[in-house]
C-alpha cells in the first residue's frame, strides 16, 4: 500500500472492486456523533447506463434512504464519511475483506480477512420482479378500466394496478401453503369465495392467477350488494370468457355459500368482517383472508370533547379521526 493512509486505500480498493466487478458488499457503522441518525450506511453495486455505480441505502430510525454513486465520486464520498461521521467499515469482495476501524484520536487500521464469498452478485440495478399481471391479464384490466384501449396502463389507475399485483403475490404465497398452486388429482375445483368483493378488481384477479396462471380448475363467486356492480362484473366475466368466475347479489350476513376452500373479504365494513369469517368457518374455508377496512361503528361511537368540538364538527374529520384511532 506504500504511503497510503489507511483511509485511502480502503477507498482505493473499494473503488478497484467496483471497477473490476468483485465487489461484493460495503457496510458503514458506528456514527461518530448522535446527530447522525443513519446508524448504518449499505452499499451495493450496480449497473447504470451500463457503467459500474456505488447504491448506498441509509438506513434511519423509521426509514431508508438510498443514493447512487458514480466511481469517479466513490473515493471522495467514503473519505468525507470515514474521515467525519463513521468510524467502522466493512467491505467483501471476492477476494479478500477488508475491515476499516478508527478512532476518536484520529489513528486507523486497515485489516484484510479471508473473503467470505467467492461469488459476487448480481449488478443488475432493477431485478426484473415475478408479476402475475402479465399481457394474458390485459383483457380483464382492460374492462375494468386500468388499462387504457392500447392496453397501456392509465396514470390514474397506477395505485390501483399495484393493488392488484400486490394482492396477487400475497395471495399466491398463501394459496402454495395449502398447496393450491399444484395439479390436484381427484380433487373437485378449487371453490373461492370473494365477499363485498366491489368492482371486481381482486376477484378478477384471483381467478386470473388459479386458472390463467397456475391453469388449476377453479370456482370464484364474488359477492356484492350493488346490483349494478353485480351486472357489470358478470357482463365483463361473459365477455372474456371467464369460465368458473361469476358474481351474485348479495350481503355477507346473507349469502348461502356453498363449500368454499378460500373465503376472501378485504372490504368489509363494521361488523361485516365477523360476519365474513363465520361464514368462513361456516364454509369449511382452509384459507380465510379478511382485513376491516374502514371505521364506520367507531365513528358514530365517538364524543366531541369541547378542545376538539369545532374540529369534529366537520364528518371528514370525524371520519380521520376514527382512522387513526384505529392504527
Amino acid at each position: 500500500m506504500g504511503n497510503e493512509t489507511p483511509l485511502e486505500a480502503f477507498a482505493r480498493l473499494t473503488v478497484a472492486s467496483l471497477g473490476d466487478g468483485t465487489f461484493v458488499r460495503l457496510a458503514l457503522s458506528r456514527p461518530t456523533r448522535p446527530e447522525i441518525t443513519a446508524g448504518k450506511i449499505l452499499g451495493r453495486g450496480i449497473l447504470l447506463k451500463g457503467a459500474p455505480h456505488l447504491s448506498l441505502t441509509f438506513r434511519h430510525p423509521t426509514r431508508d434512504e438510498t443514493k447512487n454513486l458514480s466511481l469517479t465520486d466513490c473515493a471522495a464520498w467514503l473519505s468525507e464519511q470515514l474521515a467525519q461521521n463513521y468510524r467502522s467499515a466493512l467491505l467483501g469482495t471476492t477476494k479478500a475483506d477488508w475491515q476499516f476501524i478508527s478512532k476518536a484520536d484520529g489513528s486507523a487500521r486497515l485489516i484484510s480477512h479471508k473473503a467470505t464469498t467467492k461469488r459476487a452478485p448480481s449488478r443488475t440495478h432493477d431485478q426484473p420482479r415475478a408479476t402475475f399481471l402479465d399481457s394474458t391479464a390485459n383483457d380483464w384490466l382492460g374492462g375494468l378500466g386500468v388499462l387504457d384501449r392500447d392496453g397501456k396502463l392509465r396514470a390514474a389507475m397506477a395505485d390501483k394496478h399495484r393493488q392488484i399485483s400486490h394482492y396477487l403475490e400475497i395471495l399466491s404465497h398463501l394459496a402454495k401453503d395449502c398447496g393450491w398452486d399444484k395439479p390436484r388429482a381427484d380433487h373437485p375445483p378449487l371453490q373461492l369465495a370473494d365477499m363485498g368483493c366491489g368492482k371486481g378488481y381482486l376477484t378478477f384477479g384471483a381467478w386470473h392467477l388459479f386458472h390463467r396462471v397456475w391453469q388449476q380448475p377453479v370456482r370464484v363467486l364474488g359477492v356484492e350488494t350493488r346490483a349494478d356492480l353485480v351486472a357489470t362484473t358478470n357482463r365483463l366475466a361473459k365477455q372474456i370468457n371467464a369460465d368458473g368466475l361469476e358474481f351474485l347479489e348479495g350481503t355477507i350476513a346473507s349469502m348461502k355459500l356453498p363449500r368454499v376452500d378460500a373465503l376472501i373479504a378485504l372490504h368489509a365494513c363494521n361488523t361485516a368482517t365477523d360476519d365474513a369469517i363465520r361464514r368462513g368457518i361456516e364454509a369449511g374455508a382452509k384459507l380465510i383472508l379478511v382485513a376491516p377496512c374502514c371505521h364506520q361503528e367507531l365513528r358514530a361511537q365517538l364524543g366531541r370533547p369541547a378542545p376538539l368540538d369545532a374540529v369534529l364538527s366537520h364528518g371528514l374529520m370525524q371520519e380521520r379521526m376514527a382512522h387513526s384511532a384505529m392504527r
